[in-house]
């Protein structure tokens, strides 16, 4: 089995940078995995100190069959970050897995990652995988899936980013024409149709509502982990938008999650254990919503150059 490239999104929070790093590199395929590491470059003027630190520790990063260094030169946000590095790398390899700075893996997750990878990937309706499970209480199935996308560790192959729509608008205007704004909310337990309206005007930029919008209109599904893969450390206040909660808080896997035929539809008994927790949770439908969604959410300044997809950053190979 091949492994995916893993593309990395850093910033400027140097120690979740070296958690995140620390557990990638305890993966069981982490020496088989080529690393691109995309450092968007300093919004303000302080920040370029702590940009520089964590560009540094990147270049001594070990572990992993190569590791690539892309320091993009200005400020892309998180949002036109990974979009533009997420089209560049899987353009090239046609699979990509992707982490962003504040993601601690189980060390299964590569494993589990590149084994759905290599499964599903000839199955047109499975577009995505995922990594990250909520705190929910209920038992989940070991795999099952759900419909749309999602954003704390996963992967894709070419042909489900092939999917991915840019203009909110559109997005919007399709939910509404075909009345799957509730169901989208998960049978009105989240706001996801208010963050897509909110991106449309401007008030966020995130990405992530847009990649689970543009699966969820084409009934795509996202494989998920019935244990999560993943914890989110980044909910300490360091990330713009984040505010700090422990709400997000799970237990990682402890050993491999197998990958084997499943009904190849959205599970309705995890469906509604997700829709339960969130109801259950009234912080989700009275606060900002899509908080699972922040770091996708950072506005970015207005300084990327679309009409010819201009690159202005360095490379370093080590």
């Amino acid at each position: 089995m091949e492994a995916a490239p893993i593309a990395l999104f850093v910033y400027n929070r140097i120690w979740h940078t070296k958690q995140t790093i620390e557990s990638l590199q305890r993966n069981e395929m982490a020496e088989a995995s080529e690393l691109f590491v995309f450092s968007d470059g300093p919004k303000f003027g302080n920040d370029r100190e702590k940009v520089s630190e964590v560009r540094e520790y990147c270049k001594t990063i070990t572990g992993f069959k190569r590791v690539t260094l892309i320091e993009r030169q200005q400020n892309l946000g998180l949002a036109q970050s990974i979009i533009t590095g997420v089209a560049e790398i899987v353009n090239c390899y046609g699979r990509i897995i992707v982490l962003e700075d504040d993601m601690i893996s189980s060390p299964y997750f590569l494993g589990f990652m590149n084994k759905a990878l290599e499964f599903y990937e000839n199955e047109e309706r499975v577009a995505s995988i995922h990594g990250y499970i909520y705190p929910v209480k209920s038992q989940l199935p070991e795999t099952f899936f759900l419909r749309g996308a999602d954003c704390w560790g996963w992967a894709t192959w070419k042909r489900g980013w092939n999917l991915f729509e840019t203009e909110g608008g559109k997005l919007l205007y399709e939910l509404k024409k075909n009345n799957l704004c509730r169901k989208f909310d998960l049978n009105g337990t989240y706001l996801y149709t208010k963050m897509l309206k909110d991106q449309t005007k401007g008030k966020n930029d995130s990405w992530a509502i847009r990649w689970h919008a543009s699966l969820f209109l084409k009934e795509k599904l996202t494989l998920y982990p019935g244990i999560s893969l993943i914890h989110n450390n980044g909910n300490d206040e360091s990330g713009t938008h984040c505010s700090a909660t422990d709400i997000f808080n799970t237990t990682i896997a402890k050993k491999p999650i197998r990958i084997g035929h499943i009904p190849i539809v959205e599970n309705e008994s995890a469906l509604k254990i997700f829709e339960d927790y969130f109801r259950t949770n009234k912080f989700f439908s009275v606060s900002l919503p899509g908080r699972i969604f922040c770091k996708a959410s950072k506005l970015c300044k207005k300084n990327y150059d679309w009409s010819n997809h201009t690159r202005n950053y360095s490379t370093h190979y080590f």
